[in-house]
C-alpha cells in the first residue's frame, strides 16, 4: 500500500499533470483539500472511490485513514491544491507516515505564482532587470515567519515577489515595500489564478489598495510585485542570439531528427 501525494494543481482540472491524474485514476481511496481543490479533479477517481474531504479533518484524522486503507490493503491519492513544496503541510503527514512505516511518493503539480503569472501573461524574470523570485507570507495564526524572513529584507534585493496568504495585511505589504521598489512599482493581485472566477487587479505600490477596496476578495489571492510586471524595454536574452556561441550551435550538432 502507497500512499501518493499529488499537487493538484491551482483551480484549472486540465493543470494537472498526466501522472497525477493516472494515480488518482488508480487508487481506491483519495483525500483530497476540499476548501482549495476543485470537485472536477475528483471525476478522475474510480467509480467505486472511497472520497474524504480532509477540509475539517485533523492530523490525527488523516493519520486514521492512512491507517484504515493501509489495514485494508488500498493505495491513497492524497491532493493538495497547487505544488506539494510549499505550504501544502505534506511534512507533517510524510513524518507520520514514517512512523507508521507506510510507503508514500510525491507528485508535483502547477504552483499557483505559475498559474498567475502565465494569467497575466508575463515572464517574471527579465535580463537585467529582475533574475529572481521569491516565494514567501506574511505571517498568520497558522505560522509565524521566521525572524530573518521579513517582507523588508527580501525587498532589499528588488527581486520579484510572490506575496502568498496576505492579501488580508495588503496595506502593510505596500507601506513596508514603497521604500525599496517605490511607488511606480507595477504590482499585481491574481484572485484564483486559472479558476472560472479568476480576476486580475493591475496596479502600483501607489494605487493598487484604492483598486483592491473596490473588489470584494477576502482570500485565495496572489500578490505579485515587481519591475518585470511592466518592463516593456528590457535587453534580449543571449539565448537567442544569432552571435551567441553555445555547444548546441557548434558545427555538426543536430537539433532536429529526421
Amino acid at each position: 500500500m502507497t500512499v501518493h501525494f499529488i499537487g493538484a494543481g491551482p483551480g484549472a482540472p486540465d493543470l494537472i499533470t498526466l501522472r497525477g491524474r493516472d494515480l488518482i485514476a488508480r487508487c481506491p481511496v483519495c483525500l483530497y483539500a476540499g476548501s482549495l481543490v476543485p470537485q472536477d479533479i475528483l471525476a478522475h477517481c474510480p467509480k467505486d472511490a472511497r472520497i474524504i474531504n480532509t477540509a475539517a479533518l485533523s492530523l490525527e484524522d488523516i493519520g486514521a485513514e492512512f491507517k484504515r486503507a493501509n489495514d485494508e490493503g488500498h493505495d491513497v491519492a492524497r491532493l493538495h491544491s497547487g505544488d506539494l513544496s510549499v505550504w501544502s503541510a505534506m511534512g507533517e503527514q510524510l513524518r507520520l507516515l514514517d512512523t507508521l512505516g507506510i510507503d508514500y511518493t510525491i507528485t508535483p503539480g502547477v504552483p499557483s505564482f505559475a498559474a498567475a503569472a502565465a494569467s497575466l501573461g508575463v515572464e517574471l524574470t527579465r535580463p537585467e532587470i529582475v533574475q529572481s523570485i521569491v516565494l514567501t507570507r506574511t505571517p498568520g495564526r497558522a505560522s509565524s515567519m521566521p525572524e530573518r524572513e521579513t517582507l523588508d529584507a527580501f525587498a532589499k534585493t528588488g527581486a520579484v515577489l510572490a506575496i502568498h496568504l496576505s492579501i488580508h495585511t495588503l496595506d502593510h505589504v505596500i507601506e513596508t515595500l514603497v521604500p525599496h521598489y517605490g511607488n511606480d512599482c507595477p504590482v499585481a493581485i491574481v484572485y484564483r489564478a486559472s479558476w472560472p472566477d479568476e480576476m486580475i487587479i493591475r496596479g502600483t505600490l501607489q494605487t493598487i489598495a484604492a483598486q483592491f477596496s473596490e473588489q470584494a476578495v477576502e482570500r485565495t489571492a496572489l500578490i505579485l510585485v515587481g519591475r518585470s510586471l511592466g518592463a516593456g524595454a528590457f535587453k534580449n536574452s543571449a539565448l537567442y542570439d544569432a552571435d551567441y556561441q553555445r555547444r548546441f550551435r557548434t558545427p555538426g550538432w543536430r537539433g532536429t531528427s529526421s
